[in-house]
């Protein structure tokens, strides 16, 4: 965009538009996750079968937001954000009437794959839409915007789903997308299509990309539960992602015109931004699926009271904004990264101290040091992975910055996983080791337990005592197993504090980005 050129209100009103599209695509992403067991129940699904309601999405979303760049130069910005925000909505209303697994299942891969592009959209439009003076004050919103929905997600859907059915965790996009549509139609004006573009289109390599990128989503998610490379289908997944990706690889570097273009990553501050974008990406997903699970597993917390707890994260991220804002004209922004990383670890570690008794407020500050530093993570990384780049390949950076933040999530949740089943047997097994009826203070605790349960209890106390021993041996083994997971994560961003003197120093005044 030209600096001098004045914004009008009608530019303002479509890209609000547009970022609240990206709200509801990043927002579905999570939203079902509280209500997979009413899902469950309503489709008739297994328990094996239920959590590809959200597989299916991500990796229809992973592979949609690389090609997003090359789709926004061939149709446009406008032209993309339309059909992808209709085509999402439709998507959304066919999840809602879904009558069967396969069918939500199918229709979730669309809605994702279909929505996937109004992601890096957003973040390609704030710079060639605003002026450089401008973009810090974007970067709050679009920052805001991006690191509350995976929060706010399981918090809304638990509390819509009991308010009235999983049904409407679907419907509620249809009012929403389609005022975005009409919104972005009537006043997006950034870019002008290229529809020759349509005439050297790399075929190849995106069959080679989707199929790389599904099959390493579906190694991610199933790999852990199927003990990995112990079991023939994870190995052959594991093949095909490997040759899929070498494909993919060098069709992209040798075409003349690729779908993706993979020299974007010459540029040191975009590559060292894509690895922090890929260690936010683990830490925003991980913690998000880590706390909930603690709190139903160990404490027994429904999806309200789990809400009331996340929702302290949301509102810190909120609190916090209008202060990033001010301190991203103030500070330096390789300062204000290293100092958001740095916090985000902090809050991790915070809560690796955690007992079976931890509620509200033990976990207040955890989440309130994480909140905080998302905003200080979210926007200087933009600018120093983005900012340094030629106008004409952001579109195409940006999708693959998009997808780094993804593929940290997909796997960082999938050592997470790991984590949890290989840590859990240990604990549990260290501790039914340590606990045997040939020590004092064993025979002491489950004769004073059958004591207890004697008066409570038709039963046999004895047995009953030995069943509540071993039950608190099982919840005690998975708090330090999810003390666990929680280091893991914290010891990530640590070790990407490491790739900060590599950073270059970029200028918000002088970006290169608008010399061209």
């Amino acid at each position: 965009m030209n600096e001098h050129r004045k914004l009008t209100p009608g530019d303002w009103i479509g890209f609000l538009a547009m970022v609240l599209g990206m709200f509801m695509a990043i927002l579905d992403i999570q939203i079902v996750s509280s209500s997979l067991s009413e899902i469950q129940a309503g489709l008739s699904a297994g328990r094996d079968e239920i959590s590809w309601v959200q597989t299916s999405y991500l990796i229809a979303e992973v592979v949609m937001i690389p090609l997003s760049g090359w789709l926004a130069r061939v149709f446009s910005t406008r032209w993309l954000f339309l059909a992808s925000s209709l085509t999402f909505t439709l998507s959304s209303l066919a999840c809602a009437f879904a009558w069967d697994i396969n069918s939500m299942i199918v229709f979730r891969a669309l809605q994702g794959f279909l929505g996937g592009a109004m992601i890096p959209t957003v973040f390609s439009s704030m710079f060639m839409l605003f002026p450089l003076h401008m973009r810090p004050m974007i970067g709050v919103i679009i920052g805001l915007v991006a690191t509350m929905a995976p929060t706010l997600g399981p918090v809304l859907g638990g509390w819509i789903t009991d308010l009235a059915s999983w049904h409407w965790l679907f419907l509620i996009n249809l009012p929403v997308g389609l005022a975005v549509s009409v919104l972005v139609a009537v006043f997006v004006r950034i870019d002008q299509p290229k529809l020759e573009m349509l005439k050297r289109i790399d075929v190849p390599g995106i069959v080679f990309m989707a199929v790389f990128l599904g099959a390493l989503e579906y190694t991610l998610e199933e790999g852990p539960a199927d003990n990995w490379f112990q079991t023939d289908a994870i190995v052959w997944w594991t093949a095909l992602t490997v040759t899929a990706g070498i494909l993919f690889i060098w069709r992209e570097l040798v075409h003349e015109h690729p779908v993706v273009d993979l020299f974007a990553f010459r540029n040191a501050n975009f590559s060292i931004g894509c690895l922090f974008s890929f260690v936010i990406g683990s830490g925003l997903y991980g913690s998000v699926y880590l706390l909930p699970l603690y709190l139903g597993r160990v404490r027994g917390m429904n999806s309200f009271d789990i809400g009331v707890i996340m929702v302290v994260t949301g509102a810190f991220q909120f609190l916090s904004a209008p202060i990033a804002g001010i301190l991203s004209k103030k500070m330096e922004p390789r300062l204000m990264l290293g100092l958001g990383l740095a916090l985000f670890g902090a809050g991790l570690w915070l809560t690796t101290s955690m007992t079976a008794e931890w509620g509200f407020w033990e976990l207040f500050l955890p989440q309130a040091v994480r909140g905080v530093s998302l905003m200080l993570c979210f926007l200087p990384i933009n600018l120093l992975a983005l900012g340094t780049l030629p106008k004409e390949e952001v579109h195409n950076a940006s999708g693959l910055f998009n997808l780094m933040r993804n593929l940290g999530g997909a796997i960082g949740l999938a050592a997470i996983n790991t984590a949890l089943i290989e840590r859990f047997e240990l604990h549990r097994l260290r501790m039914a080791e340590s606990l045997t009826a040939s020590r004092s203070h064993v025979l002491e605790m489950l004769d004073g337990m059958s004591v207890y349960l004697s008066d409570r209890i038709a039963g046999n106390a004895d047995a009953a005592a030995i069943k509540t021993l071993s039950r608190l041996i099982e919840r005690e083994a998975w708090v330090m197993t999810f003390s666990d997971a929680f280091l893991l994560l914290s010891i990530g961003f640590f070790l990407a504090l490491a790739f900060m003197p590599w950073v270059k120093h970029v200028d918000s005044g002088k970006a290169p980005s608008d010399a061209h």
